[in-house]
């Protein structure tokens, strides 16, 4: 079992900078990748970047050159840092991790990012 807890979230103005973070509790198998999802209401979660273990990175095409993923390896820790921020970035953002070993997938609760105009 692995718990995650996010938070930074908050309101901005477009153009405006957040920074999200999601801790990973310790777990003896230890974290594989992990990732940020959003999600808003009517639509499906969607994929925002994700992060392996060894540092490779992977973006959804609408925040590429804008946000940029990072993890303390030491921490257990996920960073998100969101630049230029539009208000179609509005979600709710979700931290995933799954163990090395594999699925499941772990989800932490929600953190709202509201962009204003």
């Amino acid at each position: 079992q692995v718990h995650l807890v996010g938070s930074g979230g908050g309101l901005v103005q477009a153009g405006g900078s957040l920074r999200l973070s999601c801790a990973a509790s310790r777990n003896r198998f230890g974290i594989g990748a992990m990732g940020w999802y959003r999600q808003t209401p009517g639509k499906q979660r969607e994929l925002v970047a994700t992060i392996t273990s060894d540092g490779m990175t992977n973006y959804a095409d609408s925040v590429k050159d804008r946000f940029t993923i990072s993890r303390d390896n030491a921490k257990n820790t996920v960073y998100l840092q969101m630049d230029s921020l539009k208000p179609e970035d509005t979600a709710v953002y979700y931290c995933n991790a799954r163990l090395t070993l594999g699925p499941p997938d772990y989800w932490g609760q929600g953190t709202q990012v509201t962009v204003s105009s």
